[in-house]
């Protein structure tokens, strides 16, 4: 199924979830960071997403807080650049510093957009909580976070607030694939040595996500939520293909490798599921190393 809409074309992938600390972005264009600026804006945990230039924050009026520090933004692209008779494509690279909004007084509120969770009344989904609950060597689930992510550190698996995902099967799905990650722990499979490099958009890190998301494909298909989940499952894992210049083959690898981390998982089920409550709990904290 996946591979089939890849062929046709999937939609672009889209978060989920959202969460009062939701995307960074420019306050004033409303367009999100891409590329390094996201993940570099991201990782200060922001309670709003907003940010500005210093010439922005001037035109509205607006003045910066004395020791407020400015952060690095970059801009890149290709222009094309007439050479006799060719045409030449030069990288364009361009730096700029920003503001968090927080740093920023004098500015009418109301220009300010109310950033709030999304909340909508959580359904559980019982094939997908047994799943998770009876696997007797998981990760300790958090829940509450801004974003989802496996911690190998810790062994912990984060995520937001079951009410923060816009559908209760994306839910699961998102926590199956930080799952998928966690059987890659020494302490289980130990399919992390064999993809040491852990960089973020290199081709071990590619692969990873890959394998992440084909399991969780498979574990939404055993507890029946596919069809909600298939076409964002297809589109993630089209975007992590791009990184690895679209090679089939990566296709079929993480495939097999997905398959052995559900068996692990399969194979693991307690005939006396332990508590939700003991597994999960709301909880905020703060690390730093994440698939």
């Amino acid at each position: 199924m996946i591979v089939e809409r890849l062929e046709a074309g999937v939609v672009p992938w889209q978060m989920p979830w959202k969460t009062a600390n939701c995307i960074p972005r420019n306050l004033i264009s409303k367009r999100p960071y891409r590329g390094f600026n996201f993940w570099y804006l991201l990782s200060f945990n922001f309670e709003r997403p907003y940010f500005m230039t210093f010439n922005q924050i001037k035109d509205l009026g607006g003045s910066i807080k004395k020791g407020s520090k400015s952060f690095m933004v970059i801009f890149w692209k290709l222009i094309e650049c007439e050479k006799e008779d060719s045409i030449e494509e030069i990288p364009f690279l361009r730096y700029y510093r920003v503001f968090h909004i927080d740093d920023v007084e004098g500015i009418n509120p109301g220009l300010i957009p109310a950033n709030k969770d999304y909340d909508h009344e959580f359904d559980p989904i019982g094939a997908c909580d047994e799943l998770v609950d009876s696997w007797e060597d998981s990760p300790e689930i958090i829940l509450g976070k801004n974003k989802a992510c496996y911690i190998p550190l810790l062994d912990t698996v984060h995520m937001p607030h079951p009410r923060t995902f816009f559908k209760d099967e994306a839910y699961y799905s998102t926590l199956f694939h930080e799952l998928v990650h966690a059987v890659g722990h020494k302490k289980r499979l130990n399919r992390h040595e064999k993809f040491p490099d852990h960089q973020f958009g290199s081709c071990d890190y590619s692969i990873e996500e890959l394998i992440a998301e084909m399991g969780a494909a498979y574990l939404c298909g055993i507890c029946g939520i596919e069809n909600t989940t298939i076409d964002n499952s297809a589109a993630y894992i089209g975007n992590w293909l791009k990184k690895l210049k679209s090679d089939s083959k990566f296709i079929v690898q993480a495939s097999g490798l997905a398959q052995r981390a559900v068996d692990y998982i399969l194979d693991r089920q307690d005939s006396n599921p332990k508590a939700i409550s003991k597994k999960k709990k709301l909880q905020v904290e703060n690390s730093s190393i994440v698939f």
